[in-house]
């Protein structure tokens, strides 16, 4: 979110390297390009994380049809070794998010 510095005598919007923290215009201007591309990203990882939601999803539903539970403790443990071994120990924490984001409600 971009603020604009207000003063009696004018209004001054931040320029690219009081955004970016950066000392040159043109280190400023390689963040900048840089952080749309992580914008991008997020972007689709959001969109990557609604699909699996909604894969979860059926897979529960299936399950209780079935007369499982929603819930398949030796999988979860599966995807949390898996994120654990592919990301280390920060990779444990983004699965477990992953997995309470997808238990949801049904």
């Amino acid at each position: 979110m971009q603020h604009t510095v207000t003063t009696p005598d004018r209004v001054h919007a931040p320029t690219v390297t009081e955004r970016t923290g950066a000392r040159t215009e043109e280190a400023a201007g390689t963040i900048a390009d840089a952080r749309a591309r992580i914008d991008a990203l997020d972007d689709r990882i959001i969109g990557l994380v609604q699909e699996r939601v909604a894969v979860s999803t059926v897979i529960q539903q299936t399950r209780i049809a079935s007369g499982g539970r929603r819930v398949n403790l030796s999988r979860e443990m599966e995807v949390l070794e898996h994120f654990r071994e592919a990301l280390g120990k920060p990779g444990t924490a983004l699965a477990m998010t992953l997995l309470e984001l997808c238990r949801g409600r049904i």
